[in-house]
């Protein structure tokens, strides 16, 4: 076989080779992971700028709301629960870590709404400059979590598909030994609004009547 003839068929192959790889993940799976572990540092960020804001949020309430003491250490407990669990990229792939990070962070979700309430029963607070300014900041930073959080879900949507489907999940399985990653969801029971109780000598709701025994007739 003439030369010029190995020489083409020598770079046909490698073309045809290399597109074939190409197909099978080789790219497609690590730039779907760099985007959703972009989208995570996004999330980290917000939820860092949330955690910096709440030490100056309880330190001003206590001027106006020192009697809300339940209240204040509750935040502030969850914000040390909160910060805490260190969650790295390779943990996005650990249901387990994931889930810990983000129970710890709904329960700083839900004491900071607690204080929320505290704001609406001390119109003082609420006249406070300082404070309304952090408020405002905060409910931003709240905006962007939910923002970040979205996106990143929407990121590890598209890494877990590409990891799945033919034929980059021969690249994902034989060479980059992929794993799927954990989305965030919803907490269980936030569709339902929750009921604060500011005393704590109010008795206990009274159960509910049992219902009526089925007539058998």
């Amino acid at each position: 076989m003439p030369m010029a003839a190995i020489r083409f068929s020598t770079i046909a192959f490698a073309t045809v080779a290399a597109a074939s790889l190409a197909g099978c993940g080789i790219n497609s799976v690590p730039t779907a992971e760099e985007e959703a572990k972009a989208r995570w540092a996004d999330v980290e960020s917000s939820y860092q700028r949330r955690a910096d804001l709440i030490p100056n949020l309880v330190s001003t309430a206590k001027g106006a709301a020192a009697s809300e003491t339940t209240i204040l250490t509750n935040v502030t407990n969850a914000r040390a629960a909160a910060t805490s669990i260190n969650i790295t990229t390779d943990d996005l792939s650990n249901p387990a870590e994931f889930e810990k990070f983000q129970n710890a962070q709904n329960q700083l979700t839900q004491a900071l709404g607690q204080l929320r309430t505290v704001v609406e029963n001390y119109p003082q607070l609420q006249s406070q400059a300082r404070f309304a300014d952090l408020m405002v900041q905060l409910e931003g930073t709240e905006n962007r979590i939910n923002v970040s959080r979205t996106r990143y879900n929407e990121a590890v949507q598209a890494y877990n598909t590409t990891i799945r489907t033919f034929p980059d999940a021969i690249g994902a399985k034989l060479i980059h030994g992929a794993k799927p990653m954990v989305p965030f969801k919803a907490a269980s029971g936030s569709e339902v609004a929750p009921t604060v109780n500011f005393d704590m000598n109010a008795p206990a709701p009274a159960a509910a009547a049992p219902a009526p025994a089925a007539s058998g007739n």
